[in-house]
């Protein structure tokens, strides 16, 4: 009876079926989504709505029913009315190389086991490398998001820099990074994992501009060398994820070189920015770093997880995880880049390089630019068509895709302009035809929009600046 049960799980002609059955309805989607053809980008449920649904239909739901109703209750990060989080619409491409990974089902972190894997990422991490500005002593891996990558950064920041040999005899004293005020949650999370608490995360603040006040840098450092804290470590953001933010990458980076600290640029979402001629110089100093964090999954149209991790002198890399495992990795002379279990956590790895490795092969290097340099261009336009607009105001003048603004009639008590502001994004919500998220600066309440469908347009952006307007007529006027 077992065998029998699994005879129908692995059974190939239903799978061919399901499969032509699954890209059709796919093909479906993508064509009514990128032509804006249904008005919503988000049908909103409450949560417990939709947990009893999926129970239910657990239940007694009809097998065939399953693909359309993922589908159907989902946000459509395809539309060009999806302005929400830091999420790339995937290249058709990319599901069907999702495909190869999730059937082939080889791990990448021992070659024998992810033999073309290895080697394509290998390629990946080459051209990266030479893209920032390292030279050939340079390399890194892929691995699962920014969160994991900027948490091994770190780790081989600390074997490299601090005086104590902490992977073996443990933290013997309290260890230190200093980032910007608008770090990125994983940063700060990463440094918690790590044990440095509280008082090892050293915030520095941030200019009106919202950049890292490098004037403050040298007095933080110092401060913290008076607690006995040991610096080992400092962040650039590129760009801060609350505010698209780029720091002054050129400045950290003589600094941390002055005062013979590792250099780590956060680049999970600006990174890209390498690829684009007209953008590059967001990241000038970016060959500075001593690691670079760069997501496939935000500006370069590749589905989530994909994230590289960067590092100018490759050996940082092969000795942030010394230890042996017989029976998974043998000795060699040099350190093989083809065992990639030897340098990240993962023990298992999906074929992550080959969503890069695809499209370089289809479309080169030159996708990237034109996708990075559409969404910035993009996010340049909506700021300037909110800035023309009375009642309405910027955080700040956008360096990407990432915009903050708010409604802000004159004459209103702040407290109910942040209030009126939350109201407006949750009925935006629930209304479902534009979906943006929100955010707070320095106490006050903004709506924050990330372009990253090349295909949303000024006309997109018109219609959603007339909508909250609409809106807040409801809500001042019921």
């Amino acid at each position: 009876m077992h065998k029998k049960l699994l005879e129908q799980v692995y059974n190939t002609p239903e799978f061919n079926s399901n499969g032509h059955i699954l890209i059709d309805q796919l093909t479906s989607h993508l064509e009514d989504k990128l032509n804006a053809s249904s008005r919503n980008t988000i049908n909103w449920k409450e949560p417990e709505e939709e947990l009893e649904f999926w129970k239910k239909f657990l239940a007694d739901g009809i097998e065939t029913d399953l693909f359309p109703e993922i589908i159907k209750r989902t946000t459509y990060v395809h539309h060009p009315r999806y302005m929400g989080h830091q999420v790339s619409p995937p290249a058709p491409i990319t599901a069907l190389t999702g495909l190869i990974s999730s059937l082939l089902n080889n791990g990448t972190a021992v070659y024998e086991m992810g033999m073309s894997s290895n080697a394509i990422e290998r390629i990946i991490i080459e051209l990266l490398c030479k893209k920032i500005g390292f030279d050939d002593a340079s390399g890194g891996f892929l691995t699962s998001g920014g969160t994991l990558a900027n948490l091994t950064a770190l780790l081989s920041a600390r074997k490299a820099i601090t005086k104590r040999d902490i992977w073996n005899e443990g933290n013997q004293n309290q260890l230190g990074i200093m980032v910007s005020e608008e770090a990125h949650y994983c940063v700060d999370r990463a440094a918690r994992i790590m044990g440095l608490g509280n008082q090892g995360i050293i915030k520095v603040p941030v200019t009106k501009e919202f950049r890292m006040d490098t004037d403050l840098m040298t007095s933080k450092f110092k401060e913290a060398q008076e607690k006995r804290i040991e610096v080992f470590a400092i962040i650039g953001s590129a760009p801060s994820t609350a505010t698209g933010i780029f720091d002054d990458l050129e400045v950290i980076g003589e600094f941390a070189k002055k005062q013979n600290i590792w250099f780590h640029v956060d680049g999970a979402h600006g990174g890209a920015g390498i690829f684009s001629k007209k953008y590059k110089h967001t990241l000038k100093g970016i060959e500075l770093a001593d690691s670079v964090v760069i997501d496939g999954h935000k500006m370069m149209l590749m589905p989530a997880l994909t994230t590289a991790l960067l590092y100018k002198d490759d050996k940082n890399a092969n000795a942030t995880f010394s230890q042996k495992a017989d029976y998974l990795l043998t000795d060699s002379e040099h350190e093989d880049w083809y065992n990639s279990g030897k340098r990240t956590f993962e023990c298992t790895k999906n074929m992550m390089a080959i969503h890069w490795f695809t499209l370089l092969k289809l479309y080169g290097e030159e996708v990237f630019d034109a996708n990075v340099t559409e969404l910035y261009d993009l996010g340049a336009l909506f700021a300037q068509l909110i800035e023309e607009e009375p009642n309405f105001e910027l955080a700040l003048q956008p360096m990407s895709n990432i915009v903050c603004f708010r409604y802000c009639p004159i004459n209103m008590d702040e407290e109910y302009i942040n209030a009126l502001n939350v109201k407006i994004r949750q009925s935006l919500l629930e209304d479902g035809e534009f979906y943006i998220v929100q955010t707070k600066l320095k106490g006050t309440h903004y709506m924050r929009i990330t372009v990253m469908n090349p295909f949303t347009t000024e006309q997109h952006f018109k219609v959603l600046i007339n909508k909250i307007k609409s809106l807040v007529n409801n809500l001042l006027f019921p």
